[in-house]
């Protein structure tokens, strides 16, 4: 599946009530089209525009008694999806 999740934050939350746009975290390899139909599947909405942002991993270093330790996060990809007018997705529906 190409949609992991919905990220649902402060800022996220606003600009959905706002300006209409979803925040979803999805898989590391989809492109803009795959992801714009994989959506359009899931929920039942028509998409006008879908920007997406890579993120690098986080590099951590640890200073211990056994010496210093090194340890990453994993890379992420976030995809911003501006669905049309009248459109809603309702992430709470089904809790």
């Amino acid at each position: 599946m190409k949609i992991i999740k919905p990220i649902i934050t402060e800022k996220a939350t606003s600009d959905s009530e706002l300006n209409n746009r979803y925040t979803f975290l999805v898989d590391k390899k989809s492109n803009k089209i795959e992801i714009k139909k994989a959506i359009e599947e899931f929920y039942g909405v028509t998409v006008d525009k879908v920007r997406t942002m890579n993120y690098g991993p986080k590099r951590k270093t640890r200073f211990t008694k056994t010496g210093i330790q090194k340890g990453k996060s994993n890379s992420i990809k976030k995809a911003i999806v501006q669905i049309s007018e009248g459109d809603v997705i309702d992430f709470y529906s089904n809790l």
